[in-house]
């Protein structure tokens, strides 16, 4: 078996990375994308332990995503205007109750200033010799002040499924296709990893790799920085047009990520989806769940519930409920109870 690629990674972390090589084992842990820190209609505050999936089907995602863009720059709120403070005390919960916690990074383009979809090029910047190397130093500076931060009731680390630079085949971001070369983009990652480790002694984080949508196995392994700096595989597909196609490139997707997985011997994940407003009939039961079912995924995360018009799991009221309902309890969909 292969192990953590962080020498001195803490034990609670080197667990969390057997359990998730366990899961496939019974089924595949369902996540949502800052569940519990906001829903339609309501906001936590830091005192509430609810989420909109909670509110369908009585029980909470397995999975917790969480956002750290605006951490990099010392700002006390996230890009999704997340309190950084109620941020980690919902984590603390999440974990102690046993639930799984991934935090994704969309930091702003550190040469526009403007946020992580300015493309701008600006990777070569950051890297060491690069113009803006030191503000980069500063960026990791407070993310491990975060991320060391982040502790049990027994003053440990709580483990975490960190996820930067993700969907780097496309070319929406700045560190995304056409924006940077892969060599580029590899060196970032790889000092990324270094910085944290090496330098800022942060030894919670298993690192998630996830491209968009793919063509071939080549796609997947372009911009992949190594075995030595990867933890966990993922995969970032969304449904944008109909059934048909999407069930199309998700089977062909997991398929392809099953066997990279299987051969560099490490644990993979659906690490986003899902159908924006989820206007589509049975969706869960009838088009997410059999792609998943037996497919060797530790888990899938559904994005986020930021409006009426842009959400991906359902909330109170929603037409979709009561096959949401259904979904939850078929005995290969894990909930936090059952993780």
């Amino acid at each position: 078996m292969a192990s953590p690629k962080d020498r001195k990674i803490t034990k609670p972390t080197r667990r969390q990375l057997q359990k998730l090589r366990d899961l496939p084992k019974v089924g595949y842990a369902f996540g949502h994308q800052d569940a519990l820190t906001y829903g339609i209609g309501w906001k936590n505050d830091g005192k509430q332990w609810k989420s909109d999936v909670q509110l369908v089907c009585g029980e909470h995602p397995a999975v917790f995503g969480f956002e750290l863009g605006n951490l990099e720059r010392g700002l006390p709120e996230s890009i999704d205007s997340v309190n950084f403070g109620i941020m980690k005390k919902l984590i603390r919960k999440a974990y102690r109750k046993g639930g799984i916690v991934t935090l994704s990074w969309h930091p702003d383009n550190p040469v526009s200033n403007k946020n992580a979809w300015d493309t701008t090029r600006a990777v070569h910047t950051l890297l060491r010799g690069g113009t803006l190397y030191g503000q980069y130093r500063i960026w990791m500076t407070h993310l491990a002040r975060f991320l060391k931060s982040l502790k049990d009731k027994n003053g440990k680390r709580i483990p975490i499924v960190f996820r930067p630079y993700h969907e780097m085949n496309g070319s929406w971001f700045w560190w995304g296709k056409g924006h940077c070369s892969t060599q580029e983009y590899t060196a970032l990652w790889r000092q990324t990893f270094h910085l944290l480790t090496n330098e800022f002694d942060v030894h919670n984080l298993l690192y998630c790799y996830s491209p968009n949508l793919l063509m071939h196995k080549k796609d997947y392994l372009k911009y992949y920085p190594g075995d030595a700096y990867v933890d966990v595989l993922g995969i970032d597909v969304y449904q944008h047009i109909n059934n048909t196609l999407f069930k199309r490139h998700l089977k062909k997707d997991l398929r392809l990520l099953k066997k990279i997985a299987e051969e560099k011997d490490k644990p993979f994940a659906l690490t986003e989806t899902g159908l924006e407003k989820i206007g589509k009939k049975n969706w869960f039961t009838k088009v997410l769940h059999p792609l998943l079912v037996n497919s060797g995924i530790s888990y899938a995360v559904v994005w986020r519930n930021d409006s009426p018009g842009h959400h991906y799991a359902p909330y109170p009221e929603h037409p979709i409920c009561k096959d949401f309902i259904t979904y939850a309890a078929f005995v290969e969909v894990l909930f936090l109870k059952d993780i």
